[in-house]
């Protein structure tokens, strides 16, 4: 917990300035935040506030010299009513808390009167008139009697009106607040508006503060702009521009979101006492805030290796690099106050004037682009438009003419291995070694493979060569045009073409292929040409189904050695 008392000393310690701050601008009324002390009313981790003692000291004396009132507003969790009696004991542990930190600001007299705690009643729990007489029970019974002299009960916008709490006011003599955005939206007999407020029941209204001699206090706010119904009508507005019927011996705190900058606003728009002091701050700039310069540094040379060893020794001392100091400006009592020039006005929406200016990074525009106006859009105009592209299409492969020419160069070879006899065949030497002579079983099984590989050739000899497709057009880029639909006679007529062109293409593949594989054979042939491996036939088989575009049916057989 050294840490959390730690945060609430110097928010303690910050109180002082804060109260030298408004003299400055003639704000004579603080509500004192009830978050200054972290935890202080927790069950298990609460503490007292000794600690801060002094400066809370300072603060209250400092108030006393200017006249200042100060008031603390318990969050909307403190309730007195409730029928739960664990939220009782915690409102009053947290009433206690507030109760000592105003009482250790040690004031006197009329400031210490006007210190008040103000509350609401808060809910309802299904039965007005019981939760009200658990309060009164609470009030009479539980509490001290400091948190009496200080309470203060507020009308609210949601479960009471005026009229609901000015009765429990009157019996136990506790001030009530009169706030005219609640009432406006939760006002029950009463007329929204301030004429009720005012002359129905505004004399009993300050009739309970008067009776314990303390400064009549009103709070005013106003609902966000286009706020319709109740619960829009809730949230304040950031701003307000009117003030209501108040009279010049009360104390009017305003409720808006932007604090101390809406007083500022309804005293420029009123000539309120301290407006002429008030000037708006310079965007992004603050004459109120010390900023170290910029040194530049000089750049580190190189130390020798003979520098290090004598530093390493002890030889030489080794000068440590000071920081660049901060220098001091403006003096700390003037940090925070505005400048010499009072500069700490901002028009409503524009908190950022406060920070730096954000960098901007430009980005680089090309040359083309910086052309501007109308220069550009007659550019525009005067450029035609391109035509679309259109996609490439892929060319149909066509046979090559080396390849024909390979066919006739196998056939002419193939003609001439018919025509060889066997004698020579043998002369054939492999790897520059003469090869044992064949038995007889070899040359009977390299007898039948050549006639199988002679039924082969003939056969391969009657299929005629394939023809040489032409090289289909690509469409042109300009125009496109949409072809008709042919009839189906002559579609099918196409597609029969088609496929016996594929059907010949294959067969030739096939051909060269037999073509090769008898090459090899040769090339590994022993001494009398005898050749021991498979010979493979090609057989195109008739189909009873109407050939597709691009297929062929056909089978592939192998048949084994003998």
């Amino acid at each position: 917990m050294k840490y959390v008392k730690s945060l609430g000393y110097a928010n303690a310690a910050d109180l002082s300035k804060m109260i030298e701050w408004n003299e400055r601008y003639g704000i004579k009324f603080l509500r004192l935040s009830s978050e200054m002390f972290p935890f202080a009313s927790h069950h298990i981790y609460g503490y007292t506030l000794e600690h801060a003692a002094e400066p809370l000291r300072k603060a209250g004396e400092l108030a006393m010299k200017y006249g200042h009132r100060l008031t603390m507003h318990p969050g909307q969790f403190t309730q007195l009513g409730s029928p739960r009696p664990e939220v009782i004991t915690a409102s009053i542990r947290d009433l206690e808390f507030h109760c000592e930190y105003l009482d250790r600001l040690q004031l006197k007299g009329q400031a210490d009167r006007d210190a008040v705690m103000i509350i609401h009643m808060g809910g309802i729990y299904g039965d007005k008139e019981s939760a009200l007489a658990r309060f009164k029970e609470t009030y009479t019974t539980r509490l001290s009697e400091g948190i009496k002299r200080r309470l203060v009960l507020e009308n609210d916008d949601v479960c009471y009106t005026i009229e609901d709490i000015l009765p429990t006011c009157q019996e136990l003599g506790i001030p009530l607040v009169l706030d005219w955005h609640h009432h406006n939206i939760l006002h029950g007999n009463l007329r929204e508006g301030s004429y009720d407020a005012r002359e129905v029941v505004g004399a009993a209204i300050r009739k309970t503060w008067t009776d314990k001699g303390i400064t009549q206090k009103q709070h005013y706010s106003e609902p966000r702009e286009g706020a319709v119904t109740n619960k829009e009508r809730r949230r304040h507005s950031a701003r307000v521009f009117k003030l209501p019927p108040c009279a010049d011996d009360m104390d009017l705190m305003i409720e808006a979101k932007d604090k101390e900058q809406a007083v500022f606003e309804l005293m420029k728009v009123y000539k309120l006492p301290g407006w002429e002091k008030i000037n708006e701050v310079i965007p992004h700039e603050r004459q109120d805030e010390n900023k170290p310069i910029p040194k530049k540094r000089a750049k580190k040379q190189k130390k020798t290796k003979k520098q290090l060893e004598a530093e390493a020794a002890g030889e030489i001392e080794v000068v440590k690099e000071e920081e660049e100091p901060v220098v001091e400006l403006i003096p700390e009592q003037e940090l925070g106050m505005g400048g010499p020039e009072r500069r700490v006005y901002w028009p409503e929406g524009h908190e950022d004037w406060l920070r730096p200016k954000k960098r901007e990074i430009k980005k680089k525009v090309k040359e083309e682009d910086t052309t501007a106006g109308e220069t550009q859009e007659s550019a525009l105009e005067e450029t035609p438009k391109k035509k679309p592209r259109m996609s490439k299409q892929p060319k149909r492969k066509t046979p090559v003419k080396s390849e024909v020419k390979e066919e006739e160069e196998n056939d002419k070879m193939s003609s001439a291995l018919e025509a060889t006899p066997e004698k020579k065949l043998t002369k054939v030497k492999a790897s520059g070694k003469r090869k044992a002579a064949p038995t007889k079983a070899i040359k009977k099984e390299a007898a039948i493979e050549d006639s199988i590989k002679d039924v082969n050739m003939e056969e391969a000899d009657n299929i005629p060569p394939p023809s040489v497709q032409p090289k289909r057009k690509a469409p042109s880029k300009t125009k496109v045009k949409t072809e008709e639909k042919e009839p189906e006679s002559d579609l099918q007529t196409r597609v029969a073409e088609a496929d016996k062109r594929n059907v010949e293409i294959i067969v030739a593949n096939a051909k060269k292929r037999a073509l090769d594989a008898t090459k090899e054979k040769i090339s590994k042939s022993g001494k009398d040409g005898q050749v021991i491996s498979t010979v493979t036939r090609i057989t195109t088989e008739p189909s009873n189904k109407p050939p597709s575009l691009g297929r062929t049916r056909s089978s592939r057989k192998t048949v084994p050695a003998i």
